[in-house]
């Protein structure tokens, strides 16, 4: 091959590693998915959204899902609320109804009103209340019900029956 070929290649490969790296894993775009169909099979108690306040999706911590999640849910809205996604360092930090978290305790807890997702099955044990788990090398979830109910919020049917496993 001669050298200006090799340039050439050289340049393509790289142009085409930043476009991967951009890109957050498969697993990562099936979950953002996953997080915008979660919030329209729930029940969210009425003190959960101001009537004009958009409905947020808060992530914890690092944010695995890079740019699409924010292309998911643009356009989207949940209950006529627009949905927005944020970014916070602490859960303090904003007025969440679905907050993800990968490892966080902070994010464990179902605060009234707000939707805790997470990673694994630990997630569940601490009292988060959806938590994704890899099975058979398909995204899946797990779902603690009991949580749910302590933040006030009523999954649906639909959702229960789709879940891979649910603790009561």
């Amino acid at each position: 091959m001669r050298p200006r070929c090799w340039r050439a290649a050289l340049l393509f490969a790289a142009y085409i590693g930043r476009l991967s790296a951009a890109q957050p894993p498969l697993e990562y775009q099936v979950k953002a998915a996953f997080l915008l169909n979660f919030a329209r099979f729930v029940e969210w108690p009425p003190s959960a959204l101001a009537n004009d306040a958009p409905f947020n999706v808060c992530i914890l911590g690092g944010d695995p899902f890079g740019p699409a999640i924010d292309q998911i849910v643009e356009g989207e809205s949940v209950n006529g609320h627009k949905i927005t996604v944020t970014r916070i360092r602490e859960v303090q930090q904003a007025s969440c109804q679905v907050l993800y978290t990968a490892g966080s305790p902070a994010g464990n807890s179902a605060a009234p009103g707000v939707l805790t997702v997470g990673e694994g099955d630990e997630f569940i044990r601490r009292g988060g209340i959806i938590a994704f788990v890899i099975d058979s090398r398909r995204v899946r979830f797990d779902i603690n019900l009991k949580a749910a109910a302590s933040a006030g919020l009523k999954l649906s049917s639909k959702l229960l029956a789709v879940a891979r496993s649910i603790e009561r």
